[in-house]
């Protein structure tokens, strides 16, 4: 069988400091895109010392019908491979040959011209992936119905919300066809139930005989949705096999813990709205650095500064486990009832004992804005172990399960 994607010898560089706009212009995305087939799509040479190489040497072939999953850690270099194949970047040195039309769901506002409105947009994408307008005009009404955008079909989509930019995204390059449809952790975005609608569709798509490469964090997803798994790290593909062995070898490789994280004056992460100075999680009474056990009470803190007067900050902390199973979603408002000044705050959440499972936990924070928008995001930003209070040093793992809760159990004699 030939194979429908086939990657020689692929690396990437990117110089560091490097800064891209966010957006073009209109003219300027169309002058780009007929001058893109003239690009050399090699490269070659070591660079400068500020530079650093995203992948190196990537090899692979997918034949049409797979349905492939991308693994690894933040900064491994899953979704530089994605924009790569689906030509959004090009690669600094190999090739790769694609046969057939490549749809893109990489990241919220790929793909959409920010100034065009939502009916445009549908339209526009399914000229770039080669469909005639009839073609697309027959999926209108079913990629209108899925993303639930019906109201503001006509606005540009600058206004929309990232939810809704998301879910209009999602349902152009799920419904409109294509050979090949690249996703890039989608699942990350939305309610539960558009989460839900997303599987649902991609394993309709999957099920038709398209080919489907999907990165995402997720490890139960992953195990359900793909057959196979490329697990890169550091650029490098470490295992390229079936997805159960492939997802099992990720999860032996282990995290390291991060259970506190803080940031010099000039070296804050954040943007115009808020800046973090310090993140982290420990249990009752004890230094960050030190073991949660499942008896403890589990605290985690948050200091930051809000450059904004009249803020309406809120926080989330999503907690997966080291297998990608999303475990809670815990958001709080930092100041309810009234408007935040400008200042440097703290806030402090705790989790009640007898709770957590004996395992790795990841939380990764994200600040809203007004409840309606997201003003920062931080993916990863702490990483912690929890081992058991009774069986410390008895070489036991985990117990099974996704939470280990304490019961108040009652014998009675009956008879």
């Amino acid at each position: 069988m030939k194979p429908i994607i086939r990657v020689e010898n692929l690396s990437k560089r990117y110089r560091l400091g490097a800064q891209q706009k966010l957006y073009s212009t209109l003219r300027e995305s169309l002058t780009d895109a007929v001058r893109a087939p003239f690009r050399s799509f090699r490269g070659s040479g070591d660079g400068p010392k500020n530079s650093f190489w995203a992948l190196k040497d990537i090899n692979f072939e997918v034949n049409p019908g797979e349905v492939v999953g991308i693994i690894g850690r933040n900064g491994a270099g899953k979704s530089t491979l994605l924009k790569i194949l689906s030509r959004i970047t090009e690669p600094t040195v190999g090739k790769i040959e694609l046969y057939g039309r490549v749809g893109s769901l990489l990241e919220v506002g790929t793909g959409f011209h920010p100034e065009l409105t939502g009916r445009e947009n549908i339209f526009l994408n399914g000229a770039i992936l080669g469909m005639r307008r009839e073609e697309i005009a027959k999926k209108f009404d079913e990629i209108v119905d899925f993303a639930e955008v019906e109201q503001f079909l006509d606005t540009p989509v600058k206004h929309y919300s990232s939810g809704m930019y998301m879910r209009l995204a999602f349902a152009v390059a799920a419904n409109l066809e294509p050979e090949v449809l690249v996703v890039d952790e989608v699942l990350a975005v939305g309610d539960a139930e558009f989460q839900k609608k997303c599987l649902g569709k991609m394993s309709q798509v999957a099920r038709a005989g398209r080919t489907v490469l999907f990165v995402s964090h997720n490890m139960v997803a992953v195990k359900n949705l793909c057959e196979r798994a490329i697990y890169l790290q550091r650029g490098k593909i470490m295992l390229d096999a079936e997805v159960k062995s492939t997802v099992d070898y990720y999860l032996q490789q282990g995290i390291d813990s991060l259970a506190e994280r803080k940031w010099a004056e000039s070296e804050m992460p954040g943007n115009n709205v808020l800046r973090v100075k310090r993140v982290a999680v420990y249990g009752a009474d004890k230094q960050p650095n030190e073991a949660i056990l499942t008896t403890d009470n589990v605290i985690i803190e948050t200091e930051f500064y809000n450059n904004l007067d009249n803020a309406n900050l809120d926080i989330t902390w999503d907690l997966t486990d080291n297998q990608g199973t999303h475990v809670a979603h815990i958001g709080m408002v930092c100041s309810p009832g009234k408007a935040m000044k400008k200042g440097y705050y703290r806030t402090c959440g705790v989790f009640p004992r007898n709770i957590f499972n004996t395992k790795k936990y990841i939380l990764s924070l994200m600040f809203g804005l007004n409840q309606r928008e997201v003003a920062y995001r931080m993916e990863d930003a702490l990483i912690f172990d929890v081992e058991d209070d009774l069986r410390r040093g008895n070489n036991f793992s985990q117990f099974p399960g996704v939470i280990h809760p304490i019961c108040e159990w009652q014998t009675t004699f009956l008879a």
